[in-house]
C-alpha cells in the first residue's frame, strides 16, 4: 500500500521539489492550496494533475480538518507561511497568525484526525537572529530579529511541546533550515531577484521586467538595487534539503535538525559569482538602496549540519558556485 504525503505550501519552491521527490518514492500526494481567480499553481503547474489538491490555508483550520479526514496522510509536511522576513515588519500580525499559529492549527487537527502521522514543521535559521557564535548548531540559543522569525519560533516551540506532551504525544521533527534557493524561489527574494537580474541585463530585456517588492522593475536603467551587500547567509540548495526532510519523518523517533552547508557568503559574494557566469562585473549593475535594509538586521548565519549527518546521513550535494550557476542559467532561459 502506498505511502500517503500531505504538503502545505505545496505550490511553493519546497513544496514543489518535495511533491516530485515524493511521487518518484512512490507516494501518493495531496496539498493545500489557496484558491486565485486565474487557478495557477505555481511551482507545480507541471505535477496538478498527478496530486490530490485541497483549497484552504493555514488560517481556516476547517480547511485543515477536512482535507486531513479526506486523505487520512502517513506523513504531513507543514512548508505554508509568510516566508518573507522584510515583509513580516509590514505585515506582523498577519505573519503570526499564518507562520505561527497556522502551524498550531496543523498539529492540533493531525493530532484529532490522524493522531498516528508524522508531522515535519519547517523552521528557519532566521530563529537565530543575531547569534553569538558562529556555526550555529541545535544548541544555539534562539533570538529572532524580525517577526517572521518570531512567528516560527513560535511554531518551533509548540512543536516541542506537541512532542512532549505526556497524554497525546505527536511526532513532529522540526528542521531548522538555513537559507535554500532554486530558480523556483520566489522574484522577491534576494538570490532570486540577483539571478533575474542578471538574466535580464545580459539579454538586454527592456519589457515586462519582473517587479521587486516595492512595485518597481527589479532592474531599472541597468542597475539592480539591493540592501546591505554585507548580509552573511549560508545558502544551499532547495532540492537537496526537501531530502533532508523525508529523512526526519523516516527515522524513529521525532527531533530538531539544522539543515545547512557549513559555509557562509555575503550577498555580494552572490552577485559577484551570478555576474561573472555571464562575464560581466557586478560592480557596474549593483546599487544599494535603504528601502531593501531590514530595520533589525539578521546575521551571520552559517549552519552546522554535522547531527543530521551523523545521525540521519545527510550531507548537501550541490555547492554554492554550482547553485547559483544553476539560477542564472535557468534565469537566462526564463527571461530571454
Amino acid at each position: 500500500m502506498k505511502k500517503r504525503a500531505f504538503i502545505t505550501g505545496i505550490t511553493g519552491q519546497d513544496g514543489s521539489y518535495l511533491t516530485e521527490f515524493l511521487l518518484e518514492k512512490g507516494y501518493e500526494v495531496a496539498g493545500l492550496v489557496r484558491r486565485n481567480a486565474g487557478h495557477d499553481f505555481g511551482n507545480i503547474n507541471h505535477l496538478k494533475d498527478e496530486v490530490t489538491l485541497y483549497y484552504g490555508d493555514l488560517q481556516s483550520p476547517e480547511s485543515i480538518a477536512l482535507a486531513l479526514y479526506e486523505f487520512k496522510p502517513d506523513e504531513i509536511y507543514n512548508l505554508a507561511a509568510q516566508s518573507s522576513p522584510l515583509a513580516s515588519f509590514n505585515d506582523k500580525l498577519g505573519t503570526m497568525m499564518i507562520t505561527g499559529i497556522g502551524a498550531v492549527q496543523v498539529f492540533d487537527r493531525a493530532r484529532d484526525i490522524v493522531p498516528k502521522a508524522k508531522i515535519y514543521q519547517a523552521s528557519t535559521s532566521e530563529m537565530f537572529g543575531a547569534p553569538p557564535v558562529v556555526p550555529q548548531n541545535e544548541q544555539t540559543p534562539f533570538s529572532p530579529a524580525n517577526p517572521y522569525a518570531a512567528a516560527k519560533l513560535y511554531a518551533h516551540q509548540m512543536a516541542s511541546i506537541s512532542r512532549r506532551d505526556k497524554n497525546k504525544p505527536q511526532f513532529i521533527s522540526c528542521g531548522i533550515l538555513f537559507n535554500h534557493e532554486s530558480y523556483r524561489r520566489g522574484i522577491n527574494f534576494v538570490t532570486r531577484k540577483i539571478s533575474v537580474a542578471v538574466a535580464c541585463i545580459k539579454n538586454k530585456k527592456k519589457h515586462n521586467i519582473p517587479l521587486n517588492e516595492i512595485g518597481q522593475p527589479i532592474v531599472q536603467s541597468g542597475k539592480l538595487k539591493l540592501g546591505y551587500l554585507g548580509s552573511k547567509r549560508d545558502w544551499g540548495y532547495s532540492k537537496d534539503y526537501v531530502e533532508a526532510m523525508w529523512m526526519m519523518l523516516q527515522a524513529d523517533n521525532p527531533d530538531d535538525f539544522v539543515v545547512a552547508t557549513n559555509e557562509v557568503h555575503t550577498v555580494e559574494d552572490f552577485c559577484r559569482e551570478a555576474f561573472e557566469v555571464v562575464g560581466l562585473d557586478y560592480k557596474d549593475y549593483i546599487e544599494t538602496d535603504p528601502a531593501f535594509m531590514p530595520p533589525v538586521e539578521t546575521g551571520p548565519l552559517q549552519g552546522d549540519y554535522s547531527k543530521i549527518e551523523k545521525k540521519l546521513g545527510w550531507r548537501p550535494k550541490i555547492t554554492f558556485k554550482e547553485l547559483v550557476r544553476i539560477m542564472v542559467h535557468a534565469d537566462l532561459a526564463k527571461f530571454s
